[in-house]
């Protein structure tokens, strides 16, 4: 019997950043996977540090599509909203095609939506209120096409978990140890429920010892920020137009037209990944 292979895809959240282990990074992914099957599982992440959809479509796709996985997660998109290139009908062109490859290779796939960025990190309402609007765009699309693909989806964009600190690494944007194990039992339950995981479930208690405060701080000062200004450089300008907008509505009473244009953007996104396959 060949091992059942379990193929991640996506970015940093997947590859494992904030849950470290010897020089690297584990991750919810590589944890799922220990639980998949009674017998070992073959486990691929291809989940890289700043994907965007792009990139899993144009690189990590075809690599995920040679190896034939039995299951595929496909967790991408929080960093799309964080480029001043965001296009809600583009992420939803790219997430149809990587979805529609791998269901039709017989995967079962593995989907999520996330929390916004600008509520994670705390910005200011004015700046926070944009990311978040791009981000619920992006769940938007994520939640029809998961229910057309047919896909064990983790509705990870709420709950309790999100204002839980100890979830949570010092940059406030990838999960700690105990948050990775949190998306890692979710998944697993769903996939138990529809007889897709046989395996043990995985703990959900840390394995090691949570990071000291100075630790995190140190990490935060060297590592973090660079990741954070890294991600954003480019949006910083448009965020500030953005912002500028957001505040100007709100004077007059009109935050509400925002809300249906990003509304009507996702619809004609859908429409236009409905008309393609027409």
């Amino acid at each position: 019997m060949r091992p059942l292979r379990f193929v991640a895809l996506g970015d940093s959240l997947t590859e494992g950043v904030g849950d470290p282990v010897g020089d690297g990074w584990r991750g919810w992914a590589a944890l799922l996977a220990a639980g998949l099957a009674e017998h070992p599982v073959a486990f691929t992440n291809l989940a890289v540090s700043g994907a965007q959809t792009r990139d899993v479509r144009e690189r990590q796709l075809p690599t995920a599509l040679e190896l034939r996985p039995d299951i595929a997660s496909v967790v991408v998109g929080v960093n799309d909203t964080l480029r001043c290139t965001f296009d809600i009908r583009a992420v939803a062109a790219r997430l149809d095609t990587v979805y529609a490859a791998l269901t039709g290779q017989g995967a079962v796939l593995l989907t999520a939506c996330l929390p916004d960025p600008g509520a994670m990190l705390g910005l200011p309402g004015a700046l926070a209120r944009p990311l978040a609007r791009r981000q619920r765009a992006v769940n938007a699309v994520v939640h029809v096409l998961s229910e057309r693909y047919e896909a064990v989806h983790l509705h990870a964009c709420e709950g309790a978990w999100i204002t839980d600190r100890a979830m949570w690494s010092a940059d406030r944007l990838h999960p700690g140890e105990r948050g990775h194990r949190q998306l890692a039992v979710r998944f697993h339950a769903l996939l138990a429920e529809a007889g897709r995981a046989s395996g043990v479930a995985p703990s959900a208690e840390p394995e090691f010892p949570a990071p000291t405060k100075s630790a995190s701080l140190w990490w935060l000062a060297t590592a973090g920020t660079g990741w954070v200004a890294r991600r954003c450089t480019d949006l910083l300008p448009q965020l500030l137009g953005l912002a500028a907008d957001e505040i100007g509505h709100r004077a007059r009473g009109t935050s509400a037209r925002l809300d249906v244009k990003a509304s009507a953007a996702v619809s004609a996104a859908l429409a236009a990944v409905v008309a393609g396959e027409a």
